[in-house]
């Protein structure tokens, strides 16, 4: 019987990783050429663009000539791009980050006359159970995913959409290799053997790579693999049939039509409700969520800030909604997964680190010119608690900050400049909190107790890479001592000196906040804070695109006694990633841009930092083959000065947006 395999043609495409954005962009305009000639002369029948727009906007900034040859392709339905702005990570980013990624790229795909869409996630490092819901949201009912998929079959329903698992993943280059066609096809039908298993009467291929373009004699390779194929028919056996077409008709063939859940021939498709993060088939790469830990602090501070903007100019008239946009579109730029999650080189994250000061300089301007400009707008950021700009101090406002600078009737009237005499001193304030009495503190050797739960600061050697932590067998860490305590009663605050760093501790509000800075001279370490609760942590409640999910843990389960012995395992963690919030048995831990924690017995350990020197390191214990190129990149090692801050408070985790608020709050609710 013949077993019908529907191809598509692709090239995964990272703005930038292992070269930096310039670089792959003169990549970009060879490999997109040759597609667009293949196209326009139909030596293939349809390309698919990853999923994404930027890289066609990358490629017409240098070659706007070819867009017409695009549209008209788009609108023959040989080229398919969007519905993203750019492949974003979905567990280092915020709901409106991500709406903002399918809004400005479905509008882009839209106008270039795409109208069929995909949620295509197929090197995305592991699902968020929240990504269908905001897809369905939008109007997107197919999802096409890879890594952190268990063991499902590969057409199943995730969280209400329709999905379809690539069993082997999307690296399948096999047709720009040196092998002889025969060689090409033994390999084809062993990794279409393992595909079937887990696929129903129609089966989804990939043919592509990461920056690769596409072979000249594509098709004339697939006919003759396919002839070698038929030799199994004639000889009364199972054979495969490869048809290059595109993704919508292997979805149009593979499930029922305006169904959910049903195959094609009606059958009942297995349901998968809760996140993708299984990690025993393909690897997640979990040590991204702590990887060059000052970008993700940036980016929660940067998007939070562009959010607030955003909030504000919509509430007082959208005369910066352009601006705003192109800020989100550098923002959008920095969540793809191989930026936000810092296995990329030191240059590329140089390139970030400027993207992040640009979109700044957009939030805080336009943040302040509706307040210097709108008494309104003035009275709301105010009473918000979020810091503003003065030249006086106010009463019931704390002083955050001084500098100089010039005041904003100058700054933002257009028909005067500054001059040097009008340089003064202009004040950061934030509406002032009373202190937190309620909360018993205990400082000892090495802890610090708060209302009797116990905070310590460890750190452990890492012998990983930027996608893994890599644990050290026998390890069992160093503990920070605690030096002096130094209080200040007038603010109700303490300076902890330990031999580690020194943590200033704020007793503010309901929370009790903990700012730490250090001078970081040791490579190749994992830094947390150890909170330890009463019972063994069998469950978590965490922030996963703005809204709280729980996770179940094996709390006895140690990463160290599973290290792999075996090529192409990835070890199980019990370390998970969050936004801003992680909690369990009534205590809730709010942090600024840290993104990850850890189950250990009774404890949660949130990560501060992670230092590591190498993108993909051969040897990492966690990982026994390579994920990445073996680049060193010493920056991701962040020696000199850190800082790293979270708060704590006792309340229940449904409860967690109240106390978040205290940390973030909106200028406009």
């Amino acid at each position: 019987m013949k077993k019908q395999v529907i191809a598509y043609l692709h090239t995964h495409w990272d703005r930038e990783w292992y070269r930096e954005f310039e670089v792959f962009r003169l990549r970009l305009l060879k490999v997109f050429d040759n597609v667009l000639d293949m196209l326009e002369q139909e030596k293939i029948p349809s390309f698919y663009f990853d999923g994404q727009v930027a890289a066609l906007l990358d490629y017409l900034e240098i070659r706007p000539e070819k867009e017409s040859l695009i549209r008209q392709l788009i609108k023959e339905k040989k080229l398919f791009i969007g519905p993203f702005y750019c492949l974003i990570d979905e567990f280092l980013t915020d709901r409106t980050t991500f709406e903002k990624n399918l809004e400005i790229g479905l509008k882009i795909a839209r106008d270039f006359g795409c109208e069929d869409f995909i949620g295509y996630f197929a090197d995305t490092f592991g699902h968020s159970k929240n990504i269908p819901p905001i897809l369905q949201k939008y109007g997107i009912d197919k999802i096409i995913a890879w890594r952190g998929v268990p063991d499902l079959p590969s057409e199943f329903v995730f969280n209400g959409v329709n999905t379809v698992n690539l069993v082997r993943g999307y690296f399948m280059d096999i047709f720009s290799s040196p092998k002889t066609i025969e060689e090409k096809a033994q390999w084809l039908k062993e990794n279409l053997d393992k595909i079937a298993e887990k696929s129903g009467n129609i089966i989804l291929l990939p043919i592509g790579a990461d920056h690769l373009g596409v072979e000249p004699d594509i098709e004339e390779q697939i006919d003759a693999v396919n002839e070698i194929f038929k030799s199994d028919g004639r000889e009364g056996k199972d054979y495969y049939d490869i048809v290059l077409s595109n993704p919508f008709e292997y979805f149009k063939r593979a499930f029922l039509a305006g169904e959910t859940g049903k195959s094609a021939a009606g059958e009942k498709l297995a349901q998968w409700n809760d996140e993708l993060r299984d990690n025993s088939k393909t690897f997640i790469l979990p040590g991204c969520y702590s990887a060059r830990m000052r970008l993700k602090q940036y980016r929660t501070e940067v998007s939070y800030r562009l959010e607030q903007a955003d909030k504000l100019q919509k509430h007082f008239g959208q005369e910066y909604s352009a601006i705003i946009e192109y800020a989100y579109k550098l923002l959008l730029q920095n969540q793809a997964h191989d930026s936000i999650c810092g296995c990329s080189t030191d240059a590329v994250h140089i390139e970030d680190y400027m993207r992040y000061e640009k979109i700044l300089q957009i939030a805080n301007t336009v943040i302040e010119e509706l307040k210097f400009s709108n008494p309104q707008a003035f009275e709301l950021v105010k009473n918000s608690g979020y810091e503003f700009k003065s030249t006086e101090p106010l009463e019931g406002y704390d002083i955050v900050n001084k500098e100089g600078g010039f005041e904003n009737s100058i700054l933002f009237d257009t028909q005067k400049i500054p001059v040097t005499e009008d340089y003064t001193e202009i004040l950061t304030l934030q509406k002032h909190y009373p202190s937190n009495t309620d909360v018993e503190l205990e400082i000892s050797e090495d802890e610090i107790k708060v209302n009797g739960i116990c905070v310590q600061f460890v750190r452990f050697k890492d012998m990983g890479d930027t996608y893994n932590f890599g644990p050290v067998e026998d390890d069992t860490g160093e503990t920070a001592n605690i030096k002096e305590v130094l209080h200040n009663p007038q603010i109700n605050s303490f300076c902890i000196r330990t031999d580690f760093f020194d943590v200033f501790l704020f007793k503010i509000r309901d929370l009790v906040t903990f700012k730490i800075e250090w001078l970081n001279n040791l490579e190749n370490r994992l830094w947390q804070v150890k909170i330890t609760l009463k019972n063994p942590v069998t469950k978590t409640f965490s922030e996963d695109l703005n809204s709280l999910i729980e996770r179940k843990f094996d709390p006895y389960y140690d990463m160290r006694r599973h290290l792999p012995k075996e090529r192409g395992i990835e070890t199980k963690t019990n370390f998970a990633p969050m936004q801003r919030f992680v909690g369990a048995q009534g205590l809730g831990i709010i942090t600024k841009g840290l993104n990850e924690y850890e189950v250990r017995e009774n404890s949660i350990l949130v990560t501060l930092l992670r230092s590591t020197g190498v993108i993909s390191n051969p040897k990492n214990p966690a990982r026994s083959t390579p994920a990445g190129p073996p680049l060193e990149v010493p920056g991701a090692q962040q020696l000199g000065v850190n800082s790293a801050e979270f708060s704590i408070g006792f309340f229940e985790a449904e409860d967690y947006l109240k106390y978040v608020k205290e940390v973030y709050p909106d200028i406009v609710e």
